[in-house]
């Protein structure tokens, strides 16, 4: 059966054609998508506002040009989303946390002129100075003032529009390709500045079909969607596999809002959620036993699982947790654990139709930089030294290859373990330790903090590695002391404990390691 599903399913269309393509199999009056203002949108109301909306964008924009979205989880985004889908536009997603220097940088990467955003949200987050620096180089569009813009008889033109909404559509776009870009997401930064990310129709779609094959959305499911859209794991597992799905989906503003987020899944009986370790933590520590009653899926991403995260979920709630793992680059699951088939400490097998090889590393016996190739890798990057044009990935291999710069090995089973990030390793005594490894063992030691660790270069050129906790009574005699018991090597324990330095998040949950490396620095 799970054969048919992949096989069945084919990604050679748009984003907006596969829209259709799900009304028509689910209903065009069924309410698929809502916000905490519990105003359910149905597939037709997506439709019917995505045109008139797209019909006024078009008069002031041009076939395939990038424009910045600036919005949270409500249900105007993806009204907004398929407004550009259907005029032939590119949303470019804005991470509207990030600073108004890092969406300025993100902007010229990808050659936006215009974004759009919403008063009421500038208001309520506070981003008016963000705003403000934004508008010397753009032109920022407010959706409460294109409502009031819109003619009747563009509204009536939409209504009837709507009836035939496939030929309208195949009209106005005579030639699309699926091949070509349908969405630039940014890359985190949280290693260095964001790079524009070009995903096409048939990337995304055939990474919605290769997820399926593993975790089958449903019209009975129910979709609890908090983790942003302006980042690939929100916005195509979040929100457009559930969409194309037929599931239920919740658009929640903040993934940290810990002690009402269980309460939100209770009362919507929610059945799958996805999120990141730091997350999962924080849910667990306020939700009742029965609050997570109604999940049947609980997917981690973005960071490593912790066996403490999995434990508290385990005994708490009776769930197990599946770890998968992706990059932005590959639209974005690499591979994933299902309900049948999960290793625990392993982001599980790879996706169907994605071939891999393991580059070697100097210094790493047990593994190397993980490079994959399929029909879900990006066109290409967009850089802020080059922008607008795309780079294609390719390895010494050929075109196609993309290098996920993580240190992985793949057991006999098919599963894979990631090691760490190739940038996050320090070599030591000759020897390549992973500073994942490190923050392992402080989970391991003190299960109930967080931990980051970093490496700093000393006076003696030499590379030094430093464990941030926040537990304030960590000493190194206890790391050293839960590394011997459990045959763990005395490289993995660190060279100094840090212990009044704030661990600095990232709004996707990932640790900002660049602004962590910096705040250590000084203090070293």
């Amino acid at each position: 059966m799970k054969n048919n599903i992949f096989d069945n399913y084919n990604p050679q269309k748009t984003l907006y054609k596969a829209l259709l393509d799900a009304s028509n199999e689910h209903g065009k009056n069924y309410e698929v998508i809502e916000d905490i203002q519990r105003k359910p949108l149905k597939y037709r109301d997506i439709i019917l506002q995505s045109i008139v909306l797209g019909n006024y964008i078009k008069r002031f924009t041009t076939e395939s040009e990038h424009i910045g979205i600036m919005l949270p989880n409500v249900t105007a985004l993806p009204i907004l989303f398929f407004a550009l889908q259907f005029t032939g536009r590119v949303p470019a997603m804005l991470n509207f946390s990030s600073g108004a220097y890092a969406i300025n940088r993100s902007c010229k990467t990808a050659k936006i002129k215009t974004i759009y955003t919403s008063r009421l949200f500038i208001d309520k987050a506070k981003l008016e100075s963000v705003i403000k620096e934004l508008q010397k180089n753009y032109s920022i569009c407010y959706l409460e003032d294109i409502k009031k813009k819109i003619k009747i008889s563009t509204k009536l033109f939409s209504l009837i529009a709507q009836f035939f909404i496939s030929k309208y559509y195949d009209r106005q776009h005579p030639n699309k390709d699926p091949e070509k870009t349908a969405i630039i997401l940014f890359t985190s930064g949280s290693e260095g500045d964001p790079k524009g990310v070009a995903l096409s129709h048939r990337n995304l779609l055939s990474n919605y079909a290769q997820v399926k094959y593993h975790i089958e959305f449903s019209a009975s499911d129910t979709m609890f969607c908090c983790l942003p859209l302006y980042h690939s794991f929100g916005l195509n597992a979040g929100f457009l596999m559930p969409l194309l799905g037929g599931s239920k989906i919740f658009l929640y503003p903040t993934p940290l809002d810990y002690r009402l987020i269980p309460e939100f899944i209770s009362k919507l009986k929610a059945t799958i959620l996805f999120g990141t370790n730091t997350f999962f933590k924080g849910y667990a520590n306020y939700a009742k036993p029965d609050d997570f009653k109604t999940l049947k899926y609980v997917v981690a991403g973005a960071e490593k699982l912790h066996g403490d995260t999995i434990k508290l979920w385990r005994d708490k709630f009776g769930l197990d947790i599946l770890q998968g793992y992706g990059v932005t680059e590959t639209s974005p699951v690499i591979s994933v654990n299902d309900l049948k088939q999960n290793k625990i400490g392993t982001v599980g097998s790879i996706m169907i139709n994605i071939n891999h090889y393991l580059e070697p590393v100097e210094g790493i016996d047990n593994g190397g930089r993980l490079v994959v190739k399929g029909p879900n890798i990006m066109l290409g990057y967009l850089l802020y030294d080059n922008p607008g044009i795309l780079q294609p990935p390719s390895t010494a291999k050929g075109a196609g290859w993309y290098d996920t710069g993580d240190i992985a090995n793949v057991d006999d089973e098919g599963f894979v373990t990631i090691l760490g990030r190739a940038k996050r390793f320090a070599k030591i005594g000759g020897e390549m330790v992973s500073l994942t490894a490190v923050e392992e063992l402080a989970a391991l030691t003190w299960p109930q903090e967080k931990h980051a660790c970093v490496a700093i270069i000393d006076e003696n050129k030499r590379e030094r590695i430093i464990l941030v906790t926040e537990n304030k009574e960590a000493k190194l005699k206890e790391l050293q002391k839960i590394a011997k018991e459990n045959h763990i090597s005395k490289l993995n324990i660190p060279k100094k404990i840090e212990t009044t330095i704030d661990i600095p998040i990232l709004a996707t949950g990932k640790i900002d390691y660049i602004n962590l490396t910096k705040l250590v620095a000084l203090k070293n």
